[in-house]
């Protein structure tokens, strides 16, 4: 296995040290994979079984990066455009519903 070594300044790295329990040569070392399987997703349109089993493991997909697609944007705006109820409660909701 090749080791790569990464610099930051030293405000991050004291940042980074706050969070001991984490693992962080896993979190780069996912997170590497997880841009090499998206950008493989953005040419090939697909991913092969072993990417698919790494990215169930750690339960993301490519399709999770890419933009959201305009219509349902739009849907988005006039749902939230709409007249709501609000709720105090969840007392209140049922009463609402008896």
């Amino acid at each position: 296995m090749v080791s790569l070594t990464m610099s930051v300044s030293e405000e991050v790295r004291n940042q980074l040290k706050m969070f001991t329990w984490v693992n962080w040569s896993e979190v780069a070392r996912q997170e590497s994979i997880k841009r090499l399987i998206f950008e493989n997703y953005i040419k090939i349109g697909s991913i092969t079984d072993e990417e698919w089993n790494f990215c169930e493991k750690i339960d993301w997909h490519p399709v999770d990066e890419l933009p959201l697609k305009e219509e349902f944007v739009e849907k988005l705006k006039k749902i939230k455009k709409e007249k709501s109820i609000k709720f105090n409660s969840v007392d209140d909701l049922f009463k609402k519903f008896k």
